[in-house]
């Protein structure tokens, strides 16, 4: 590795266009032109967000979504397969319904988490307590017996069900830093009530359940309107469920109040056994360097609040597009053109990382890879991940790119190597140049990320259009470069011990999941 220090260079896309030509280029103007006018994704996005839904990694919906992949790519004549890496704990969710009924009857809005219990295709009626704030972990021991057959509240009640910009907007400037400091205080006294019963947010549950519990109530409020997320759950006997901020603090306070509130869940779940778990792999095979590989990278796999729209069916949908284009005004690239759907991204990029490990000769002849994943926004970042001449075969791709799509992009030169957060680090570890197509927020975090509102209508499909064509064009440039693309790395930035940071490592994918 050659000795130089690393410098970000941050630029606009403009400045790059006049190092390069600018011809016209008929395969650049094809890819439009399909993408513009005959594009699928709004169909590609119906039919796999709406009549698939969600894609928890093990549940019968995820495996539904490869074949109805490989069964698309087929259609558009290109070779798809589904390639199995592990297997993992099967389960499928069935309805919730969730109700008080006393002191007055209401219906709730929530749902069990994934992987919850069910409750045997009946409703489990109890009351409602919350987690009692004891001295220490043996006054919390002595406590438990009050746990059983009842449902047991463990979030704490949010002061407000107003989003942040919200009181930003509406609030004097007094009443936002009155409610803030409040919210501060009552959240560190929740903090401590949970410390002193000796148990974490993933032990507590446990020791809830083996006290004779009814079932664990929760809230993971996403600090927006409406928007909770949905995770896994930690019981195995009884159901999780977690319940929107209103409803929450609607049971917090009658629980506090004295006026004992009653619900009456029913969640329907079921085991599925062992399921296998795959990446559904696609193939343009190159005619001149058929063993050189240019890479379409998403996660397939979702969380099941949702239907994974946007996390990352958004991603999903760009590269089945993209390879459909590129099938059809570009059949015979020089380089192979790979798509890789990977599962159990959300677990640990588990897909991605097996692919790594089990194809050592594809990652060694990578020319790119060109990953999409953090939601419906048109992409605005590209990062080199800390390889040194990024900015040369990048920047010449890029060129080829209409302005309107290329003009919002910052680039940041060598940039630092991603050790997680999706896909294409899994490449990046391997040494491989492997990047991120990152793209605008439309409030991912807070209104989509992980949340019971990542659903098809939250897609933005002219955005998404452009990222398509971004990557059909950006694949074909990969493809055509007689050079190919250099791995040097750069010498990373100082660490806090005043060292240079190291290069991610590769790590090893989970082949074996939920089955402890």
């Amino acid at each position: 590795m050659k000795k130089v220090a690393i410098l970000i260079i941050q630029i606009s896309l403009l400045s790059v266009s006049f190092c390069f030509s600018q011809s016209k280029d008929p395969v650049v103007e094809s890819i439009v032109k399909e993408a513009t006018e005959h594009s699928q994704l709004e169909k590609l996005a119906h039919e796999l967000l709406d009549v698939i839904g969600p894609r928890l990694v093990g549940s019968p919906q995820m495996q539904q979504a490869h074949d109805w992949a490989v069964a698309k790519y087929k259609d558009w004549n290109i070779s798809a397969k589904n390639e199995k890496w592990g297997e993992w704990r099967g389960w499928e969710r069935g309805v919730s319904h969730i109700e008080m009924v006393s002191p007055r009857v209401k219906s709730l809005e929530g749902m069990q988490l994934a992987w919850s219990p069910g409750t045997g295709g009946k409703a489990v009626t109890a009351d409602v307590i919350i987690v009692p704030d004891v001295a220490d972990s043996i006054a919390f021991q002595k406590w438990l017996p009050t746990a059983k057959g009842k449902f047991v509240m463990i979030s704490m009640n949010q002061p407000t069900g107003r989003p942040d910009y919200n009181w930003q907007e509406f609030a004097t400037k007094e009443s936002f830093d009155k409610m803030k400091k409040q919210r501060d205080a009552q959240t560190e006294a929740w903090t401590n009530r949970l410390r002193k019963t000796g148990h974490t947010t993933r032990t507590l549950p446990v020791a809830l359940e083996k006290a004779g519990a009814a079932g664990i109530v929760m809230c993971y409020w996403s600090k927006g309107f409406g928007a909770n997320k949905i995770f896994g759950a930690y019981t195995k006997k009884i159901p999780t469920i977690d319940i929107s901020l209103e409803d929450y603090g609607l049971l917090y306070r009658l629980t506090e109040s004295g006026h004992t509130p009653r619900i009456s869940v029913r969640a329907d779940a079921k085991e599925t056994g062992v399921s296998g778990t795959f990446n559904t792999i696609g193939e343009i095979k190159g005619t001149e360097k058929p063993n050189e590989y240019v890479i379409l990278s998403a996660h397939f796999d979702s969380w099941d609040g949702g239907t994974g729209a946007t996390d990352n069916g958004t991603g999903t949908i760009v590269m089945m597009e993209a390879m459909r284009i590129l099938k059809k005004v570009y059949p015979n690239p020089k380089r192979t053109i790979l798509v890789g759907h990977w599962g159990s991204e959300e677990q640990g990029l588990n897909g991605s990382r097996a692919f790594v490990e089990d194809h050592p000769e594809i990652v060694q002849n990578i020319q790119a890879v060109f990953n999409q994943d953090n939601g419906t926004g048109r992409v605005i970042n590209l990062s080199g991940q800390g390889f040194l001449n990024a900015y040369d075969y990048l920047g010449r791709w890029l060129v080829k790119v209409p302005e309107t799509i290329k003009a919002p992009i910052e680039l940041k030169f060598p940039g630092i190597p991603g050790g997680g957060g999706s896909d294409f680090a899994s490449f990046v570890a391997a040494g491989a140049p492997a990047f991120s197509l990152s793209s605008l927020n439309w409030s991912y975090g807070t209104y989509t990320w992980h949340t019971n509102r990542d659903t098809y209508d939250k897609i933005v499909f002219d955005d998404v259009r452009s990222n398509a064509i971004l990557t059909a064009i950006l694949a074909y440039q990969a493809s055509e470069d007689p050079v190919k693309t250099s791995r040097e790395k750069s010498v990373l930035p100082l660490g806090a011990k005043g060292e240079p940071a190291t290069w991610p490592e590769p790590r090893k994918p989970t082949r074996r999941g939920g089955l402890d």
